[in-house]
């Protein structure tokens, strides 16, 4: 395999008395996808939040291709090539597709004390990430974001993560309340981004949506990794269930969790 992209090592939250990690470690690969699975309150989302700068950790190390980084913003964070794109796509829905591609970084154009916003390159930049991402219909740059389904907004941040060169891209729950069509949609942008030579953590309830994209499935139980190696082109939903659910530890000794099924 590849050289981890990321590691983060010992990593542990409180919010006073409540331990929301309990010393996680987890390690992604170059080119990888890896499904974070886990009940609510497994700590999921303050790991993510952690490494996406969006709270600090009480403790611990990150390092980046080896190197140790300190992430105390989600500036730093996407500094570090790490983009976040959470369920509801931190759009803002009144600007256009191209403004939301660029927001905070747009192209300018003329003399520097003018800061002109470069609205051409913008939006032939929109056009074309549009398609990769898969975007079949012909929807203007200019479109608004309040327009498109749900589906095409996840499309539109996915396409700012690519565009920016992330080396990963974090998708926390980007299926939630989506038809069958758009999270088809969906998971193909993953696939897609991984093609394009980015790494991904994907964090979904639904278990099938993560066997359909991710190399590896890694599960949170109590603020800990109980598992980091589940290959699920070998293993049942059914037994990813049972590690999610702690149901594993009760099973006689000498089953394993995978199956040829």
């Amino acid at each position: 395999m590849a050289q981890p992209l990321i590691e983060m090592r010992d990593i542990k939250k409180s919010y006073g008395k409540v331990r929301a990690l309990e010393g996680a470690d987890l390690t992604v690969y170059e080119n990888e996808i890896v499904g974070l699975l886990g009940d609510n309150g497994a700590g999921k989302s303050t790991l993510i939040k952690v490494l996406s700068g969006a709270v600090p950790a009480s403790s611990g190390e990150i390092f980046i291709r080896g190197q140790k980084v300190r992430i105390a913003s989600t500036a730093d964070a996407i500094a570090h090539g790490i983009e976040t794109i959470y369920q509801d796509s931190a759009l803002v829905t009144q600007l256009s597709i191209a403004r939301n591609l660029f927001l905070g970084r747009e192209p300018v154009k003329g003399p520097r004390f003018f800061d002109r916003m470069d609205q051409d390159a913008m939006n032939a930049v929109a056009k074309d990430l549009m398609a990769r991402v898969g975007i079949t219909k012909d929807i203007p740059p200019t479109t608004p974001i309040s327009s498109l389904s749900g589906g095409e907004r996840q499309a539109v941040a996915i396409a700012r993560a690519m565009y920016f060169e992330s080396d990963l891209i974090i998708l926390d729950e980007p299926t939630n309340n989506l038809g069958v069509a758009e999270t088809q949609g969906v998971l193909r942008f993953v696939r897609n981004a991984r093609d394009s030579g980015h790494s991904c953590i994907f964090i979904a309830h639904n278990i099938h949506h993560v066997f359909q994209v991710v190399d590896r499935i890694v599960v949170m139980r109590l603020g800990r990794i109980v598992a980091d190696d589940i290959d699920p082109k070998t293993t049942s939903v059914e037994a990813v269930e049972r590690v999610i659910t702690g149901l594993d530890e009760d099973m006689p000794a000498g089953i394993p969790i995978t199956t040829d099924a």
